[in-house]
Formats: C-alpha cells, structure tokens, sequence
C-alpha cells in the first residue's frame, strides 16, 4: 500500500499555498519536533525583510534566515542569476574538470579576504567547512614532514558545524554528549564570557584578553610538536553572540606563531558583512591560516560553503609529481554552477548597494535601540551586541531551564509575527542588512513585549 499525503489549500485569491496535512514524514533539524508539529511556525514565502505564513501573515526576518539572508529574501538578481544557470549548465564535476564560474567566483572571495588569504576550496554548507579545515591543517603538517602535528583545540561554547571533526573542536555540550568520544587527541581553551567582568558591553568587551594565554597551558600540556590547529569563531554566534574581548584574537594569533601552530577562522557566521567588514578578520586586524566562509556566501539562495587557505598552506600541497592529486577531499557538490551563479550575484548586490557599508553604519543604531529599550527590564540579565547580532540573557524559569526563551519564540512568531533565534534562556536576533531604522525599533519593541509576556509562567 502506497503512502500519501493529503493536501489542504489556504490563503486568499491572490496568495495561496498548498501544504501537507501530514507533518510526521520530515524529521527536522535542531528542532523540537512534536512541539512544533502540534503548533507548526511555518512559512510559505519570503521577500525583503519578512516571510509569510501559508495564511498571508506577515513576519519580520530578525534572524537573517539563520545568519545568512544579509541582503534579504528573494532578490531578483541572484533569482535570475540562479534561473539563467540552470537553462545554461545545471551542473559540471569539480573532479579533474571544471567550469568558468568556479574560478570566477573564487578569484572575487580571495579577492575580500585580507592578507594571502588567496586560495579558495568550496563545499556545501558550515560543517563541511569547518571539516575541510581541520582535515588541511592536519595534512599540512603531514606535506611539511611533521606529520605528528595531529591535535586540534578548539573552544569551550564554540560551534563549528555537526560533522565529527566540528563537534570534536566545537564546545557545546548539547552537539556532543551522545556521540561518543568523536576524534582523538582534542583539547579546548576556556570560552571567553564572564558575566560578572563583561556584563551589558556594547561591542567588544575590555575585560578577557588575557583568556588567549590558557593555549601556553595547553602547549605545556601536550607539546607543541603534536599541535596542528587552533579553531575559533572571532565572535561565537549559536551559542549566543559571545563578542572577543579586546586584544584576544591577536593575542592568539601571535601565540600561535610563537609555537608554530595553524590559526583556523570559523567565518560561517562573521562572514560577508555581518561585522561590518568583509571578514571579521579584517574588523580585528588577524589574519588567519585558513577561514572558512559559508552562510552569507550566497545569501542562503543555494547551499555553498568553503575555506580560504594562506600562500604557504596552499602551497605546501604543491611539490609532487604534477598529474596527482595534491588533496584527496572534496564533494560532488563543490562549487555547484547554480550556487557559484548565486554566490557571484549575492557579491555584486553586496557592492552595488554598499551592504557591507550599510552594516557597519547601523551598527550604534543597533546597540542603542537595543540597550534603551531592553536594558533594565526585571529579568534580563545581560545584552550583548556586535556588528549587526544582539543577544538578551533573560531569568530562566525555575526548573525549566530553556523553556521560556523557546516560549518567547514561540510567542514572537505567533503573537508579534517575528522571528527571532534562541540559545538557552537567551533569545539572538540578526537582521538583514537591509533593515532600517524604523525596522531596528520595531525589532526592539517586539523583542520588549515577548520579555514582558514570559516573566512568569502561565
């Protein structure tokens, strides 16, 4: 007997959306699935800065997507551009042959990131990144001749994709508990937040520079001679907008050159303006050996994901007989036509509107609005902001921790027709680029009234 799903048609005349009867078939990511399937927060469509609900609702975007619609939904450039390269090549292997775009594409990202970042290897989302960076810094040393370089360090409350080897560096303990002991050798350096220290720091906090030398513990511990990595997001988004303190980025990097050891940028979310640079690396003046990138790449219109390697990461690959392989890795998927038709059209509107500009420009109007009108609400705990993200600490209710930022959520979508982002008992919100200021207010206030309406359970 076949299996079938009935459909129900809803909206009006103008607008209307055929969707499932049946919700049980799609098992969703990161998601509270008999929750959501009892109560379903679903869109239909997208355009600008808002969905829309199979009804015709309207909902304020406050999360960019998931960090990576920046120039906002639906953008004609990068539709048309996505529709002429499936008419003209649907799609070409990246293994052992190529297509026009893929150079095109990534000569324009070397082309942003600063310093040699010059070389650019492409894959299909975050964790494959974060994957294919580890899996260079470790073969990098093998192509030096220092092939017991093998252990990676990441962060306590880092988030570096789902694949092994990110949640081996990544720190958050929901991603790694039930998977076993993931890759051998890893160790961590202590994340940088204290609430006591940093607490309601607009930008970049003065206090924890100094959480950088923890990686001498380190060192000391297992020797330098077995250290291929360090990993770390210059800002740490999933876990909820953790801003590096002043000075610890570059104070990790010249502990890094000190011991020889790779510096690894996870970019996914920093990436393509959302700190107002092209790369957070450019905003805090360090350089990394490899960053990955993905996200805002392509304005989330096609999958892509990738790693920008230095000159002599690139290079060191480059010394054996020319017809082999230099790196056995790569996807089928790697720079896919239509996601480098998408990622060129995303680069041109990020210029040709000035987006990147835009961002670091709202930025103060940003943390004002969000300061002013949140900052000393009963319960809230601490704000943090960078760029254009923001993060509210909120009091938890008792013995049930998590649940009232999931029902905030809940309640913003519902009843404010906003969506916004949670981390604990902590609620993220990361507009698009395109937001105004009427938008940020408005932002504001409705991230106010969801706080209000959570102070007690009910």
């Amino acid at each position: 007997m076949s299996k079938t799903s009935a459909l129900r048609v809803v909206g009006d005349d103008a607008s209307t959306t055929a969707i499932p009867n049946d919700l049980q078939a799609f098992w969703m990511p990161f998601t509270a699935n008999r929750s959501f399937k009892a109560r379903p927060r679903m869109v239909a469509r997208a355009k600008g800065l808002y969905y829309y609900t199979p009804e015709g609702k309207q909902v304020i975007d406050a999360t960019a997507g998931l960090w990576c619609s920046s120039a906002g939904h639906s953008r004609e450039p990068i539709v048309e551009a996505i529709q002429k390269q499936a008419a003209e090549l649907d799609f070409a292997p990246t293994f052992q042959f190529g297509h026009p775009k893929a150079f095109e594409l990534a000569s324009r990202i070397a082309a942003l990131a600063p310093g040699d970042l010059d070389h650019v290897f492409f894959c299909n989302s975050g964790s494959e990144a974060a994957d294919t960076a580890l899996k260079m810094a470790i073969a990098y040393w093998h192509a030096r001749g220092k092939a017991s370089k093998t252990r990676l360090i990441g962060r306590e409350r880092g988030y570096h994709g789902v694949g092994f080897g990110g949640i081996t560096v990544g720190g958050i303990v929901a991603n790694r508990r039930v998977y076993g002991s993931m890759l051998a050798g890893a160790d961590h350096l202590p994340h940088t937040y204290n609430r006591e220290k940093q607490a309601f720091s607009k930008g970049e906090p003065e206090w924890g520079a100094h959480l950088a030398d923890e990686l001498e513990r380190i060192v000391a511990l297992h020797d330098a001679s077995t250290i291929a990595a360090v990993m770390v997001e210059p800002m740490a988004g999933s876990t909820g907008v953790l801003p590096p303190p002043q000075g610890y980025l570059k104070r990790l990097r010249e502990l890094c050159d000190k011991h020889d050891i790779l510096l690894i940028f996870d970019e996914v979310i920093t990436g393509f303006g959302r700190l107002g640079a092209p790369f957070a690396s450019e905003r805090y003046g360090v350089i990394p050996d490899l960053m990955t990138f993905a996200k805002g790449v392509t304005n989330a219109a096609a999958p892509m994901g990738g790693v920008v390697a230095r000159k002599h990461v690139h290079d060191a690959f480059m010394t054996g007989p020319e017809h082999v392989v230099e790196l056995f890795h790569g996807y089928t998927y790697s720079a896919h036509p239509l996601a480098c038709a998408a990622g060129l059209a995303t680069l041109d509107l990020y210029r040709d509107e000035g987006l990147f500009e835009r961002s670091k420009a709202l930025e103060p109007v940003w943390a004002d609005a969000i300061f002013s009108k949140l900052k000393g609400k009963p319960g809230v705990l601490d704000i943090r902001q960078v760029g254009l993200t923001a993060a509210v600490d909120f009091e938890g209710w008792k013995d049930a921790p998590g649940k009232r930022a999931f029902v905030a959520m809940d309640k913003a979508f519902h009843d404010e027709g906003m969506m916004v982002r949670t981390s604990g008992d902590c609620l993220v919100v990361t507009p698009p680029f395109i937001v105004t200021e009427d938008d940020i207010a408005q932002i504001a206030d409705k991230l106010s009234n969801v706080i209000d309406a959570t102070v007690n359970p009910s």
